[in-house]
């Protein structure tokens, strides 16, 4: 089993459209590549040779997108036998899934949020423990964007601190998604970064949104990312400490060089944030 990632690491997703790319570049450009296991399991050909390849150069963590830990349906046992297998299979350490629900009586292609309230908290809860179960290891689970609240009785960042108390997992921080989140729905994203638990934090995401006319923000992972954001992620390393954390971007892809310029942003806030304190007077 590899050493644990570094809390000093920058790394990119793994999107088919970048593959080329990804393989031509030199090694130490990135940390790590995250990828979706579901859309890598069983996948043969040229793209599985890719993936083999990819995987024996860098460290891959992996990031679910179909296991709806909040929804009604009944837990895909198939695919959750299929993830730990791909991720023993790859030594992953560092795995996680999105806080909301993607299906109810047949796959719905969304992430959709899931009520705040105390019910949906053990709800969840309770789902998330079982596939800790499954897996065989610890998971984080990402705070996702949204766009309506389907009841409330707990703001946000309350929701998620008992959903991770009473799952006992971790949380995989999208920077993005706070600041998007407050700005469609009016909180203060700095507020919510102060009051996430950082002893619970194992990962960060930072992507690229887009702004409406009106000042909506749309998280579309197909932009570079903010000024704004950047600065939000620094603050996160000030509150949390600095973590593992990947540049999402997952259409409208520009050079690679552009993307390892942002990576590079990443690894030069992060080693702005582990200098010492210089003593004043």
């Amino acid at each position: 089993m590899p050493l644990p990632l570094p809390t000093a690491s920058a790394g990119l997703g793994l999107r088919r459209g970048l593959i080329d790319e990804l393989l031509a570049m030199p090694a130490d450009a990135i940390n790590f590549l995250e990828c979706s296991p579901d859309n890598w399991i069983g996948v043969g050909g040229a793209h599985g040779a890719a993936l083999r390849q990819l995987s024996e150069r860098h460290r891959l963590t992996c990031h679910g997108l179909s296991l709806s830990l909040g929804g009604p349906d009944p837990l895909d046992r198939t695919l959750l036998q299929q993830t730990r297998a791909f991720l023993d299979l790859h030594q992953v350490q560092l795995y996680s899934e999105h806080l909301s629900y993607c299906a109810a009586g047949g796959h719905l292609y969304d992430l959709l949020p899931l009520p705040f309230t105390a019910e949906a908290v053990r709800h969840v809860a309770g789902r998330i423990a079982q596939v800790q179960d499954s897996l065989g290891r610890r998971i984080a689970v990402e705070n996702i964007s949204y766009y309506a609240v389907p009841a409330a009785d707990m703001s946000e960042i309350e929701f998620i601190t008992a959903v991770l108390a009473e799952a006992d997992c971790d949380l995989l921080l999208d920077v993005n998604n706070v600041f998007v989140n407050a700005c469609n729905n009016g909180y203060d994203a700095f507020d919510f970064l102060r009051r996430v638990p950082a002893h619970r934090v194992a990962s960060l995401h930072v992507a690229g949104h887009f702004d409406e006319d009106d000042g909506f923000k749309i998280d579309t992972h197909g932009a570079p990312v903010k000024g704004v954001v950047w600065a939000l992620l620094r603050q996160a390393y000030a509150h949390v400490g600095v973590r593992p954390t990947l540049l999402e971007r997952d259409f409208n892809f520009p050079p690679l060089a552009e993307l390892l310029a942002e990576v590079q942003q990443i690894r030069m806030a992060q080693a702005d944030a582990e200098l010492p304190e210089v003593p004043h007077g």
